[in-house]
């Protein structure tokens, strides 16, 4: 890795990737409610980009807030402080986001946008936290914040949080968002929702089970899911990402990819994308 605290490292813009669930199975659920997963993560080539800038107060503060979260709920101010805590460090910072990403999409964007925070402050603050130390304190902060530490395309279980490597086709993927915010919490307290899918292997998922066990629920309760699930059905495979609202379908080649894009992006909010199996946060920080 390269030094970064030198005065140069924090002018610097940070990747924060999205991430797609490529499948999503409910397996059971714990006594503390949170359920058991087997899902697949893989990144995109879609990125919030993150600047720190030094401060002098030893305060963490945005640059600027994003509209409808509080600055002291942005998971970025949230992950400042917790390393701060954590390590009795006194030092400061001031945070601005460039938010590329949908917000409530369900492409990570504020779990990557945590876990490109603390793996960059290490290295600016010179903390020398371990990965694994890192690992446990994204999870703290939510569900999905572990597999952008983790940095490599995964084989999720638990809730999300136990990760193992997994090598995926790096495809071309055409994105939707349709107009609306899924609820997730909703989404998984839903009744009809199934919580005992059976369990799978990796094998079973490269050989074609993508299956999403949210999808039903998501499809019934929101339409507009339903009709891009049904608009971009018409070039590929389409599938939900997580409990949505996003909808994606993967391409083998780009030409084919572009041309499902340009079709749709007169009707929807639509993004043209590579799938990676590295973040790219990890190879801006030489990992």
């Amino acid at each position: 890795m390269e030094n970064l605290t030198n005065p140069k490292a924090w002018a610097e813009r940070w990747p924060a990737p999205a991430k797609l669930n490529l499948m999503l199975r409910i397996v059971g659920q714990r006594d503390d409610g949170y359920h058991l997963l087997q899902t697949v993560f893989q990144f995109v080539d879609l990125c919030d980009w993150l600047i720190f800038h030094p401060a002098d107060d030893g305060n963490v503060r945005l640059v600027r807030t994003i509209s409808g979260v509080p600055e002291e709920d942005d998971l970025t101010v949230k992950a400042a402080n917790l390393l701060k805590a954590e390590t009795g460090c006194e030092l400061g910072v001031r945070i601005e986001v460039d938010k590329k990403l949908p917000m409530g999409g369900g492409l990570g964007g504020g779990s990557s946008d945590a876990a490109t925070t603390l793996m960059v402050l290490n290295e600016l603050w010179g903390l020398g936290l371990t990965k694994e130390k890192l690992l446990r304190m994204g999870l703290s902060l939510g569900a999905d914040v572990p597999v952008f530490i983790f940095g490599h395309s995964s084989w999720g279980e638990g809730v999300g949080e136990k990760l193992s490597k997994i090598d995926i086709p790096e495809q071309w993927v055409v994105i939707i968002k349709p107009d609306c915010h899924v609820n997730t919490g909703e989404i998984f307290c839903a009744k009809n929702l199934t919580r005992n899918s059976k369990s799978i292997k990796m094998l079973d998922f490269i050989e074609g089970d993508h299956q999403n066990d949210c999808l039903a629920v998501v499809s019934a309760s929101y339409p507009l899911v339903r009709k891009a699930l049904d608009a971009l059905s018409e070039y590929s495979e389409a599938r939900l990402t997580g409990t949505g609202a996003c909808v994606f379908a993967q391409f083998d080649s780009y030409d084919v990819a572009i041309d499902a894009y340009s079709r749709l992006k007169g009707n929807w909010v639509v993004y043209l994308a590579k799938g990676l199996n590295q973040s790219p946060l990890y190879a801006k920080l030489k990992l």
